[in-house]
């Protein structure tokens, strides 16, 4: 799996570009802006488009997934049921675009990839995290060093501590993929990051 990192949309979201290398196939994650961007990446890079997954619905993760869409009619946006059913909403506006419901447990098929979705509430009710061979993708739930806010609509402090435990229990070491600041790993966000710490003990 070949993966590509933009930073796109006025707040500057980590959006991922996942290119199954033996199949040609492409998923992207977070498009929070700048589809056209996006597109370009994907034919200079030589894949087609197959997936939008959302891992979650606040804007600066969606803002581009409707004109993506309307580009690539074909591809279904993906997005977790609690947060579709809270579109149209300040903290959640309407993407633009049909979504289709992933939920913990599910699997997304991309080329010979196998995408496992990991329900991980607490920024919001229906946020996400993507596994996929050593790569873990991790939203808003968990930052390098940090954690997202959980003072939205929505939030739960309570949530992202069950949610941050459980990926620290998660077996072996990953890639994490946030959606914001800086890529790190499972192992040293386990030995460094005060929330994941907190979340061990509780």
């Amino acid at each position: 799996m070949n993966i590509k990192m933009m930073q796109v949309g006025p707040l500057g979201t980590n959006c991922y570009l996942l290119e199954d290398e033996q199949t040609g196939q492409a998923a992207v994650v977070d498009p929070g802006g700048e589809a056209q961007r996006i597109l370009s990446q994907a034919k200079a890079d030589g894949v087609s488009i197959q997936l939008i997954l959302l891992t979650h619905a606040h804007f600066d993760h969606t803002g581009g997934a409707a004109e993506l869409h309307r580009a690539l009619p074909g591809a279904p946006v993906y997005l977790h049921p609690l947060d579709a059913a809270r579109l149209g909403s300040q903290t959640f506006p309407v993407i633009g675009a049909p979504t289709t419901p992933y939920e913990d447990g599910d699997t997304v098929k991309l080329g010979a990839a196998d995408i496992q979705v990991l329900h991980t509430p607490g920024h919001t009710p229906g946020g996400v995290c993507l596994l996929t061979g050593d790569v873990l993708i991790t939203g808003d739930t968990l930052f390098q060093g940090s954690m997202g806010r959980v003072d939205f609509e929505g939030g739960s402090y309570e949530d992202i501590m069950a949610s941050l435990k459980r990926l620290a229990q998660l077996p072996g070491d990953y890639q994490v993929l946030p959606g914001h600041m800086g890529t790190s790993t499972l192992e040293r966000e386990r030995n460094t990051n005060y929330y994941i710490r907190e979340a061990l003990e509780g």
